[in-house]
């Protein structure tokens, strides 16, 4: 009997297309759906005449398959991975390979990870990006898991993936465990505070200077050409969906028409959660995720449109100034939601054991994707320059074009706010940055202090020129004080634990 050299459950769109590219690079494959009809309908439909191996059965799925078996769930997060995990396991023989190409929480695949490793099983928690046309013609692909288990799917993988300008495939081993998965939702993170940056940019045109949605695409558009420092995906179809018209009234846009909600399946969350619990200030996508929140509650702002009046101030100057003004204010933008991500991951990979290589990562993006973009082949240059950038925005080639163009920002979110459009994203960008930027916060020495008046939490002071951070004792312990705020004299004293 013929045998698959691979099997895909799941076949909603996102696993058709995956069955559908790795046949055409010569595999056959075995497909399963928990709904038999749904198999019919792929195996008669594109499938047919192809090297497909339908089951209607589980068991009957596993058994046409080559050993060691290699299984690719596409199905939903959370019980239904499990489910299928549970149903799996008797059927399967130690060394067999289970990967959830879903959009699984990385915490997930780790315990999923720990518990399969202990029945002989291996597994790989794979981040598919690139959509349903990325599935069928070529995805980035994070793989987090056993080293041994990629390298029976290395190849496959590498057929399946997509391909950068320079032919090199979009998929590489990323890590242990849920490295993958991690990498992934941060991927998705910084696809959040893209399209939003994205979208404020056009807010700010029709606004400021009242372009209609075509002239927004046109200039899109124009930002989408070779060499162009926003060159990107999310900029094309951009501009190719902002200059579709409503079919109804075709004298009309589609984007004037469309509800202003915009849904979301939870990733976003996800890394805003991660970067929480591992002290990354991530304020772009966190932005991101704040609006998309704002967006969904329409009947509570159209309820405070009609209390609140809003400034409309339209910009005085050129167009060809107001152009040039948000390209560079959205690449200064972009680069530093860039640097917060690739911030997170470090703070992953440090924390889990993940042993991420970040320039590696950023060529994976580089095509397939939804975030592939022409600067992520700077990112990766970046740090293959110097693997061990304190942050991206450390990179010769990042920081002087922000030092020299950061002003410009600035300008956009105040042109912005004048013209009444909220620029959380744009802002959170550009604050990121002068934070970052800044030896001294004085906002967190009042902080500091204010603690320590309330509660006796104490403060740290200043240090001198050996560690000019914070002050330490001739053993290298740092030292805490705390002031008597309610004793005359407020004498201050040193806390020894």
């Amino acid at each position: 009997m013929n045998k698959a050299d691979i099997g895909v459950i799941g076949m909603e769109v996102m696993g058709k297309n995956l069955a559908l590219n790795m046949e055409s690079k010569g595999y056959t494959v075995a497909v399963f759906n928990r709904t038999g009809e749904k198999t019919k309908a792929f195996v008669e439909g594109p499938a047919r005449g192809k090297k497909f191996l339908p089951a209607y059965q589980l068991q009957d799925f596993v058994a046409a398959l080559k050993v060691p078996r290699k299984i690719m769930l596409m199905v939903k997060e959370g019980a239904p991975v499990d489910n299928f995990i549970d149903q799996l396991l008797p059927l399967l023989s130690p060394g067999d390979l289970i990967i959830d190409g879903g959009n699984s929480f990385f915490k997930d695949t780790m315990r999923r990870h720990e518990a399969l490793a202990a029945r002989n099983i291996l597994f790989i928690g794979t981040g598919v990006s690139g959509g349903e046309e990325g599935a069928l013609k070529g995805p980035s692909m994070m793989p987090g898991g056993q080293k041994e288990a990629y390298q029976l799917v290395e190849d496959i993988f590498a057929a399946i993936s997509a391909k950068a300008y320079d032919g090199s495939p979009c998929v590489a081993y990323i890590g242990p465990h849920g490295a993958g998965h991690f990498v992934k939702m941060t991927h998705n993170g910084i696809e959040y505070g893209d399209m939003e940056l994205i979208g404020e940019v056009a807010w700010f045109f029709k606004n400021a200077f009242h372009l209609s949605a075509g002239e927004v695409a046109e200039i899109m558009a124009q930002w989408n050409q070779p060499d162009d420092l926003l060159r990107s995906y999310l900029i094309e179809i951009t501009a190719d969906s902002m200059k579709q018209k409503h079919q109804e009234k075709p004298s009309e846009f589609l984007v004037d028409k469309v509800a202003d909600i915009t849904r979301m399946k939870g990733t976003g969350t996800w890394t805003v959660q991660s970067a929480l619990e591992l002290l990354v200030p991530i304020p772009t996508i966190a932005a991101a995720v704040f609006a998309r929140e704002m967006s969904q509650d329409k009947d509570l702002r159209l309820k405070m449109a009609r209390h609140l009046s809003l400034p409309a101030t339209r910009f005085k100057g050129e167009r060809k100034e107001l152009v040039e003004l948000a390209h560079d204010a959205l690449y200064i933008a972009k680069i530093s939601s860039y640097a917060q991500g690739m911030a997170l991951l470090q703070a992953a990979s440090n924390h889990y054991g993940f042993s991420l290589k970040l320039g590696e990562i950023a060529r994976i993006w580089r095509a397939g994707c939804i975030i592939r973009a022409q600067f992520l082949d700077e990112i990766s240059q970046a740090y293959a320059e110097k693997p061990d950038l304190p942050n991206l925005l450390a990179a010769p080639r990042f920081a002087s074009f922000v030092s020299g163009n950061l002003n410009k920002l600035a300008r956009f979110i105040s042109v912005a706010h004048q013209a009444g459009v909220p620029a959380l994203a744009m802002s959170a960008s550009y604050d990121y940055i002068v934070q970052l930027a800044s030896p001294i916060m004085v906002s967190a020495q009042v902080a500091a202090l204010q603690r320590d008046y309330f509660g006796a939490h104490g403060y740290f002071k200043i240090g001198g020129p050996d560690n000019p951070a914070v002050a330490t004792d001739s053993t290298g312990k740092v030292r805490e004080f705390h002031t008597e705020w309610m004793v005359p004299g407020r004498p201050e004293k040193e806390i020894t634990k």
